[in-house]
């Protein structure tokens, strides 16, 4: 079956990126090759949840995460709360589903050392690559932007005069980051080197050698590649730069709240992950300052 009428809904309604719509799709074919295949059902508008929860079985038991698992569900259960919405059924399989229970990752940041050895220690070759992998650096690291959202920053959208950077996050929701002197500087210094490559007079900020958009995997490669040389953390990427923006400031004594509109999160729940970082570092410094705990 297709979902044609689901994922305009996602696009136009909810105002998803493609990326979560292919996402959800993907999760819905795959259910409905596994109804198809058990069941011999064609149709997941008319399922019952033992259906769904051999689903689960069938997925734990391929090895997947429970966390990847509440993911797929979690496109379910947006699927029938559209046909609900559009009266195609009147209950949700999903009414009673409990989710499967994930160990909480804390995520830990670069350190100020680290960011340190990239950003100044560190010596980026004097090409349009090497000063554009570090005007993306000084830009994920200075705004706590996530990865889409610096592939597609336009020009326009930086402010010099005002000192402000524009970004078009989640669901089109736009937010005003301020735009600090040293990525002012940097920004400048990569517009100069990225003549050489925008022979169409591109809209977007970043470009590759060959002056097309930024894609994805090359952001991944660029920050992994160069914190490999400066950091034994596991994970080095895109996102843990935003973590580290986060987590820097909270550690500066930044508002919880102010870093919340910087990160541009809908909620105070999804930011207050990073008080966990903030907290270690907090008790850091009381165990070395308390005249208690002095010997």
């Amino acid at each position: 079956m297709t979902f044609t009428s689901f994922t305009e809904y996602l696009k136009l309604e909810k105002n998803y990126s493609d990326h979560t719509v292919t996402a959800y799709q993907n999760d819905l074919v795959t259910f409905s090759k596994f109804c198809e295949e058990e069941y011999q059902n064609t149709n997941i508008n008319q399922v019952h949840y033992v259906q769904i929860r051999n689903w689960i079985v069938s997925l734990v038991n391929s090895g997947l995460q429970n966390a990847t698992i509440n993911r797929k569900i979690s496109s379910l259960k947006t699927y029938y709360k559209y046909l609900l919405k559009t009266k195609q059924i009147t209950v949700s399989p999903l009414v009673k589903h409990k989710a499967l229970k994930t160990a909480k990752k804390i995520q830990v940041p670069f350190s100020e050392k680290e960011m340190q050895m990239v950003l100044v220690n560190m010596n980026f070759n004097n090409d349009f690559e090497g000063i554009r992998n570090k005007t993306i650096i000084e830009m994920l690291y200075a705004t706590g932007m996530r990865r889409a959202e610096l592939i597609n920053l336009k020009q326009s959208d930086i402010d010099y005069a005002k000192k402000t950077i524009k970004i078009l996050g989640k669901r089109n929701k736009e937010r005003i980051v301020p735009l600090l002197q040293k990525l002012e500087t940097q920004l400048k210094q990569y517009t100069l080197h990225r003549q050489q490559v925008d022979s169409n007079q591109k809209e977007e900020l970043f470009l590759t050698a060959k002056g097309n958009k930024m894609y994805p995997t090359l952001v991944y490669r660029l920050i992994n590649d160069y914190f490999s040389m400066a950091s034994t953390k596991v994970k080095k990427s895109p996102h843990m730069l935003r973590h580290t923006f986060a987590t820097h400031l909270l550690n500066q004594g930044a508002d919880l709240n102010a870093v919340k509109e910087l990160l541009g999160h809908a909620s105070l729940a999804s930011t207050q992950v990073y008080t966990h970082n903030s907290l270690a570092e907090l008790k850091n410094v009381y165990a070395k300052a308390h005249p208690r705990n002095k010997k």
